[in-house]
């Protein structure tokens, strides 16, 4: 309760002086109506041992604080029996620490009493009485601090309050009972904790203080003690200690023969060196005790399990022969047939199963215990021959069985016999005596969902596809209608909802597909087992998803595929947040998922967004495997994959909305990517040469861009600084920076720029990249006939004309269409600037173009070359007319 462990916590940090308003005697009242609503049962209202010793505490706390609580006589009694109780309830409660401060307080307030009656009582009776009365509190206090050394693991302390416990016994002879069970309990505690030496140490303890007065205590709680002293001795060290366990048996079996001590001295002895015939002689000697037969019976099987069988076997002849007139013989000759097949002596076995067959078939019946174990028995073995295929032989221990129904059927399980009997004859191909079996067990259990599994089977290897979906059709009525406790289960199987499964497998292996996939459909209805559902999901012959490598790209295939896909994504999401630590086998159905998501995504060469959402399937799907290097990898690759087919499907598309929503997604897919990516390069894995960060970088871009992001300045920042970007990546960003609805020259001019410086500093001078790099720079600073002076000055357009001259002139396979280009561009300027009467510009410009020209080979050259050089002679002739207009 929330108040009581406030009060609890509360109470060690009030002191009297924050209590000054309130006297003692209101204090007083207050921590005895405390204690007393603490230890009285109240209707309705529950209170823990736990608080009530917070409740003990805080009332003793407050009783403290009264300057006359131990005053008086009854004062400080009342003081030492709620300090005493108190300390009791920490014990109890598993607080030892906190339970010695009581004790503590309580002896000291006993020798305060005991000082006080010696001083103030004259009359020799009453001082004795009043003597006894507080020695028997320390009696008490002392039994209470060996529990709390105990808890604490301090055997030293608790062996000596016993001791001062057993002194005073001669003073307090009730209390010997009380002792003795407190000895034996902590013999009890120290051996679960495999403590033997303190153990022996404690039950020695308990006999030997219940010996100092025999007439207080029953001779069974003596033996008791005996004989868990003897198995002590025995877990100890059977060999060291073998003959002080054998001491402490006989001296329990001495104080009280019991069937358990029986059969530990039994133990004992078979466990040494004893031989054959001295431990015959002891257990025959327990046939005068008129023990019960399965106390002789437990005699044989401990013999038996410790490779004493002809002494079980000479031993369990006889004792057949004591009760041969008692109604438990058939248990005693059952047990004697289990003994025999345990060590494969099966001949013999069957011997008895036969005599114990007919006996009860001329009359001499079994109960039905021992039916029931005769049964067992007969099916154990059968079940086992079945595991190891062996099915003629499981056949032939179900015939026993059906011998012993065929004259008695107190136990209805005929038809279920039956059923096992159609199981044999179906591994054995003997499907005619399976159908005749089965058709016998159609009459008497038709409703039963095994009886209609075996239907289903006997109709697939029949090919009779018709019988074999109305059998799996009654299965889906029978689990829908059927209460699921009233249908047995198969001993293998986890419910019989597995039926469907088995079904599923049955047809697959027979080819018989029909009928699998309505099995698996209705698996999927029934099971709450989700790796089942799974299973199931893998298993249809329906999906092409039957394995990773041999998956085809059926497109007519995919939509289910993808639901298919969808429906494992939420049964492992149902798994792995259902539990806080998921099974290594559905970390392996997740890995195979992941993979066909991933397999089927790569076929969709045509389907850009059937492909988007199987890789984004695999991607968090993947998110239930752990994150290896490879999962890590997986799950990078997705994700940009899915990033650029989200921006391709951005660059298509009819709406500003539509765009927006693929930019989004791409951006959000962005940056579970770049965590990842994060991920591996801290991993210290090799990925130098890994494209994932300009990738990213370039995707990232392109959706700030079309987003018109304000923040887009800031994001390239880093990037301009970068030392080791490439030329292709600003080549890139210069050309989405254009691209529409992006609409930023400024950033293409200063990658172009730094793009073209990159190129020349290569070592390896590439003249196409090089060329191509400056064709985009030059349709940028010069889209139409003039240059545009709002990105840069004439002259500095002039200077790149004229390094794209300089690098025309040193190469000679510098693409003929392009030194073309940049003839017209600067000739059209050269032109454009002589229409505005800018003569000298004009002259410049033409005269580039011109330069331009004789670098074309003669078939382009010719084309131009006369009509340039007339139009150049009258802009010379026109320069020469105004050359005093210029300065």
């Amino acid at each position: 309760m929330e108040a009581i462990d406030r009060l609890f916590l509360d109470i060690d940090n009030i002191n009297r002086e924050s209590m000054a308003e309130i006297q003692d005697a209101q204090l007083e009242e207050m921590a005895v109506n405390l204690w007393n609503w603490a230890v009285t049962k109240r209707a309705g209202l529950v209170i823990t041992l736990d608080d009530k010793a917070k409740l003990r505490h805080v009332a003793c706390r407050l009783m403290a604080m009264c300057e006359g609580s131990t005053a008086s006589e009854e004062a400080l009694r009342r003081h030492i029996l709620m300090n005493m109780k108190t300390g009791k309830g920490w014990v109890d409660v598993g607080n030892p620490l906190l339970a010695d401060e009581y004790f503590q307080v309580t002896m000291a307030a006993l020798e305060q009493l005991y000082n006080n009656i010696m001083q103030n009582i004259s009359a020799e009776a009453h001082l004795t009485a009043q003597k006894n009365s507080v020695e028997k509190d320390v009696f008490k206090v002392l039994s209470y601090q060996a529990e709390s050394a105990i808890a604490q693991d301090d055997f030293q302390r608790a062996s000596a309050c016993v001791q001062r416990c057993k002194d005073m016994l001669m003073r307090f002879p009730k209390m010997v009972r009380y002792l003795q069970i407190l000895c034996y309990n902590f013999g009890v505690e120290t051996y679960l904790q495999s403590k033997f030496e303190e153990c022996v140490f404690w039950l020695s303890q308990s006999y030997e203080v219940g010996k100092t007065n025999s007439n207080s205590l029953e001779p069974e709680m003596l033996a008791k003690a005996l004989r868990l002293l003897a198995t002590a001795y025995l877990d100890w060290d059977d060999r060291e200690y073998y003959d002080k366990a054998l001491d402490a048996i006989n001296l329990a079996n001495k104080e009280c023969v019991n069937p358990a001590g029986l059969l530990l001295k039994t133990k004992i002895i078979v466990i040494g060196e004893t031989v054959n015939e001295e431990i015959l002689h002891a257990v025959m000697g327990m046939l005068h005790l008129d023990m019960s037969l399965d106390f002789y019976l437990n005699i044989v099987k401990l013999l038996m399990d410790h490779e004493r069988d002809s002494i079980g076997f000479h031993f369990l002849d006889i004792v057949c022969e004591r009760f041969k007139s008692s109604e438990n013989i058939g248990i005693a000759l059952l047990f004697y047939t289990d003994m025999l097949l345990q060590r494969k002596e099966e001949l013999l076995a069957k011997g008895k199963i036969e005599e114990i067959i007919t006996g009860h078939q001329t009359g001499i019946q079994l109960t039905l215990q021992a039916l029931g174990y005769l049964h067992d028995i007969l099916w154990e073995r059968a079940a086992r021959s079945f595991e190891v295929e062996n099915f003629a032989d499981a056949l032939t221990w179900y015939y026993y069985s059906l011998r012993v129904y065929e004259c008695d059927q107190r136990e209805m399980n005929l038809a279920k016999l039956k059923r096992n009997i159609v199981s044999c004859y179906l591994h054995l191909k003997q499907v005619d005596k399976a159908k005749e079996t089965l058709a016998e067990v159609e009459q008497h259990d038709p409703a039963n969902l095994f009886t209609q599994f075996y239907a289903f089977k006997i109709a697939i290897l029949d090919g009779n596809l018709d019988r074999a979906l109305q059998t799996i059709t009654t299965l889906d009525d029978l689990l829908a209608s059927e209460d699921s406790e009233k249908n047995e289960l198969h001993p293998d199987r986890d419910s019989s909802v597995m039926l469907l499964n088995l079904a599923a497998e049955f047809a697959l292996e027979n080819g018989q597909q029909p009928a699998a996939e309505k099995a698996l459909g209705y698996l999927a209805k029934y099971t709450q087992d989700v790796q089942q559902a799974l299973s199931a999901l893998k298993k249809d012959p329906g999906n092409s998803v039957s394995s990773p490598e041999g998956l085809t790209g059926r497109t007519q295939e995919m939509d289910r595929l993808l639901s298919c896909l969808n429906t494992v994504l939420l049964k492992l999401t149902q798994i792995f947040h259902g539990t806080s630590l998921s099974s290594e086998a559905m970390i392996n159905e997740a890995h195979w998922f992941r993979k066909i998501a991933w397999n089927l995504a790569v076929q969709c060469t045509r389907d850009f967004v059937k492909m988007r959402e199987f890789f984004m399937l695999s991607y968090k799907i993947s998110q239930f495997c752990p994150r290896d290097e490879v999962v890590l990898i997986s799950q990078k690759t997705c994700l940009l994959v899915a990033s650029s087919l989200d921006l391709q499907q951005g660059r298509r598309a009819s709406t500003s909305l539509e765009q927006t929503i693929l930019l989004n997604r791409a951006l959000q897919q962005i940056h579970k990517c770049r965590e990842i990516w994060n991920i591996l390069k801290e991993s210290g894995g090799n990925y130098a040469n890994d494209s994932c960060e300009t990738l990213l970088l370039l995707y990232e871009f392109e959706v700030k861009v079309k987003q018109h992001d304000p923040s887009l300045d800031r994001f390239l920042e880093p990037v301009w600084e970068q030392p080791d970007i490439d030329s292709k990546t600003l080549e890139t960003i210069a050309s989405l920076a254009m691209e529409t609805p992006a609409y930023y020259p400024s950033i293409a001019l200063k990658a172009l720029k730094t793009a073209l410086l990159l190129h020349k500093m290569e070592e390896s001078f590439d003249v196409f990249k090089y060329c191509k790099c400056m064709h985009n720079l030059i349709t940028l600073l010069v889209p139409d006939v003039i240059p545009r002076p709002d990105l840069c000055s004439l002259e500095e357009v002039f200077g790149y004309f004229e390094d794209a001259l300089s690098i025309v002139n040193q190469n000679v396979g510098y693409p003929q269409m392009e030194i073309l280009m940049l003839m017209i561009k600067a000739w059209n300027a050269g032109i454009c600037m002589y229409s505005n009467g800018m003569f000298v510009s004009a002259g410049k410009w033409c005269g580039l173009g011109l330069r331009f020209l004789g670098r074309l080979g003669p078939p382009l050259k010719e084309n131009y070359e006369t009509q340039m050089n007339i139009v150049y002679s009258q802009i010379v002739g026109a320069l020469e007319q105004n050359r005093g207009l210029f300065p």
